[in-house]
């Protein structure tokens, strides 16, 4: 008996939508991008770009316990978004709300230690080295006014 199509599918506590593929799915889950799906689904032996709605219930819950746990999955290091956790020192691929609360925790980590990017971002400025002169003014600052002619 074939499975029939399911237009919402629950996966990692969101619903994705049955009609998108696999692989694009998954991308809408926060922490998974298009090629971290690809791999995972490829990892699992599945088409990356079969409908999810189309998938049978048993490769659907292997996806949903796989995305959980990407980790244990044996992709290296690199390929996890969370590479040598500071707190665990292993390898974690985190996902969802577990995701932005380790985030938020780290910048609260380097504003409580002073460091520079801590700094930056206690004062709102731009962290990762961008130039401030000109770009990233908000509010009623003004650029640079053209003075009188001399003459």
């Amino acid at each position: 008996m074939p499975e029939e199509f399911k237009p919402i599918v629950r996966i990692a506590g969101v619903d994705l939508k049955g009609d998108k593929r696999l692989a694009y799915a998954l991308a809408r889950l926060k922490g998974i991008g298009v090629n971290t799906a690809i791999g995972l689904a490829r990892k699992l032996g599945l088409d990356p770009f079969i409908k999810l709605g189309s998938l049978s219930e048993s490769d659907i819950k292997k996806v949903d316990s796989a995305v959980g746990e990407l980790h244990k999955l044996g992709f290296p290091g690199w390929f996890l978004n969370r590479p040598r956790d500071p707190e665990t020192g292993k390898d974690l691929h985190l996902i969802g709300s577990e995701l932005i609360l380790k985030v938020k925790g780290d910048i609260e980590l380097m504003k409580k230690i002073k460091c520079w990017k801590g700094t930056r971002h206690a004062l709102g400025l731009k962290v990762r080295g961008q130039r401030t002169r000109t770009t990233g003014r908000t509010g009623v600052t003004v650029g640079v006014t053209k003075g009188a002619k001399k003459g």
